[in-house]
């Protein structure tokens, strides 16, 4: 339960506070606006990539494609030319299952995040999984995509566990009303996936800086590994952010969307992936609920025609801006502990 809450809450006080439960997401933005026709260009990773590459929006580089078994050894001696590493996941994956980060390479045998050498053979077996349909969703053949491997900023190096920290930002009817950045941890074994452990923090659409967080759906101001505060922390290129994610809309065609950047230390905010059902606990993290966001952009809207994605982003971060989190100050630890559900 959000510390902001009681325990015990009356459906009026959420309806109140603007919180968005599963079934009303489900029907009045996903069900709503969200057309089925569209979902592949989300739901198949590839397809969501070329859309961005055609509409010149930045995502990681894309190695190469394994559509059969029989290109497994050919794909494999091709992998050997990137000393600085690789990713390899299934274009119909979710929850961030199957993903394989390879950080470069121990003699002949590939190194996984976290510093343990491979054996080619386990390289092979696992594109040979993604292919069989292990990490589908509804266990369907897939195809393996090999991708450049991210340098995330060394802004994030205390609050990052062996893991590529991300900003999933949700967009509604091409604008943004709000973002987390979700820190990997031990416990999700350096993936940024809160079902696995991984913490989310709040952001502010003004400023681009961390307000608080969320970990197994409880708030937390600290990352649990290295106890640092996930309080005010500025997200490198947040404007470039902002606007890539409004963006997103024009790509996707869906009305109702989560939308999954990372930052590389060279290149800056890459589109990772998309999302066409985002999940909910973002309104823990940023301590408000999305209805009453929601609701001003449908005001917004009204009698108004489509604006390009930059004026998009620069409404949302000045409509939705938090003036406490421009100088934000160290958190009571104490009172933060004393705040949260036992």
């Amino acid at each position: 339960m959000p510390a902001w809450l009681p325990r015990f809450v009356r459906p009026k006080l959420l309806k109140e506070q603007g919180i968005v439960g599963m079934n009303a997401r489900n029907a009045r933005y996903i069900a709503a606006w969200n057309a089925r026709r569209f979902y592949p260009r989300v739901d198949d990773k590839l397809q969501t990539k070329q859309l961005a590459l055609d509409a010149g929006l930045s995502v990681p580089d894309l190695y190469g494609v394994v559509r059969t078994h029989r290109q497994i050894r050919d794909v494999r001696r091709q992998l050997r030319e990137y000393e600085d590493g690789f990713v390899i996941k299934p274009a119909h994956g979710a929850a961030g299952d199957g993903i394989l980060v390879i950080e470069g390479w121990r003699g002949d045998r590939p190194r996984r995040a976290g510093g343990r050498a491979m054996e080619l053979s386990e390289l092979d077996d696992h594109i040979s999984n993604v292919l069989s349909g292990m990490y589908s969703l509804g266990g369907r053949p897939d195809v393996a995509m090999i991708e450049q491997r991210v340098r995330f900023s060394s802004v994030f190096d205390a609050v990052a566990h062996r893991g590529v920290p991300d900003i999933r930002t949700v967009v509604y009817r091409g604008y943004p009303v709000m973002a987390m950045m979700r820190l990997p941890t031990q416990d999700s074994d350096g993936k940024a996936n809160l079902h696995q452990g991984a913490v989310g923090t709040g952001i502010d659409l003004g400023s681009g800086r961390t307000i608080g967080g969320v970990r197994y759906n409880n708030p937390c101001r600290e990352h649990p590994d290295s106890e640092q505060s996930i309080v005010g922390l500025q997200i490198p290129g947040w404007d470039e952010l902002m606007e890539l994610a409004a963006g997103c809309f024009e790509l996707s065609q869906l009305g109702y969307l989560g939308v999954d950047v990372v930052i590389d230390a060279d290149r800056g905010p890459l589109i990772l992936e998309l999302n066409a059902r985002p999940g909910l606990a973002i309104q823990i993290a940023n301590g408000e609920g999305l209805d009453h966001r929601i609701l001003a952009v449908d005001a917004h809207m009204v009698a108004r025609d489509i604006e390009p994605a930059a004026e998009r982003a620069r409404w949302s971060a000045e409509v939705f801006a938090r003036p406490e989190a421009t100088h934000p100050t160290e958190p009571d630890t104490e009172t933060t502990r004393a705040a949260e559900p036992a």
